[in-house]
């Protein structure tokens, strides 16, 4: 039904509809019931009609910026779905967002925003997740500065053509900005395509100060 309802989508993404049945597999185990969750860089709205098709009663809230947030908001336009939320605008830059979620999801979004926007959208999300709520990141990454395919460090050449500012990011720089902000890796899952699904927990102080050590 999910690709149904997106097949005429403004803005329709193959990898999105490439990877959507892989994500929610991972997702169903990951959310617990009833969770609510914000998708930053939602893009088309693929994904987010897909996951509340496929997951129980998720709370599914989409946002993204310009130019993606009107084909996004066109797209989900009179679809009528539980757990479909109305887009909000985003922007990580400024990361104006309020509310309490318990799970912030994020695709294909790192390796093209500048990487001196990482530590924004950190504590951005920080700022939404109660204790233990999780940050969920899917994508390429390197490993001290090393890629995992050929194929990952020609994507990353084309995407530095397009913009110097992009590329595919060291794992271990997501982890020290996540880490400033509480926000712990607890999984590094293996994807299709060289893609990794990232999952980091929200720490409360209480956890913070014994893995300190103090």
């Amino acid at each position: 039904m999910g690709n149904e309802v997106s097949a005429n989508f403004e803005l329709f993404n193959n990898a999105a509809e490439n990877n959507q049945n892989f994500i929610a597999d991972e997702l169903k185990w990951l959310l617990v019931p009833g969770a609510r969750v914000l998708e930053i860089g939602s893009g088309s709205g693929q994904h987010a009609v897909h996951f509340v098709i496929q997951l129980e009663d998720v709370n599914w809230q989409p946002a993204d910026k310009e130019p993606y947030f009107g084909p996004l908001e066109r797209n989900l336009k009179g679809i009528s779905l539980e757990g479909l939320e109305k887009p909000i605008y985003l922007d990580v830059a400024q990361f104006d967002v309020t509310g309490c979620f318990d799970a912030v999801f994020c695709a294909n979004v790192m390796h093209i925003m500048s990487a001196d926007l990482i530590p924004s959208m950190m504590a951005g999300v920080a700022s939404l997740l109660d204790d233990g709520g999780l940050f969920i990141l899917y994508g390429p990454y390197k490993y001290k500065g090393a890629f995992t395919t050929e194929s990952n460090a020609e994507f990353d050449e084309w995407l530095k053509s397009r913009d110097v500012l992009s590329g595919i990011r060291d794992i271990e720089l997501v982890q020290d900005k996540a880490r400033t902000r509480l926000l712990e890796l607890i999984e590094d899952l293996p994807m299709p395509a060289n893609n990794r699904l990232l999952v980091f927990r929200k720490l409360s102080e209480n956890d913070h100060v014994r893995d300190s050590g103090f």
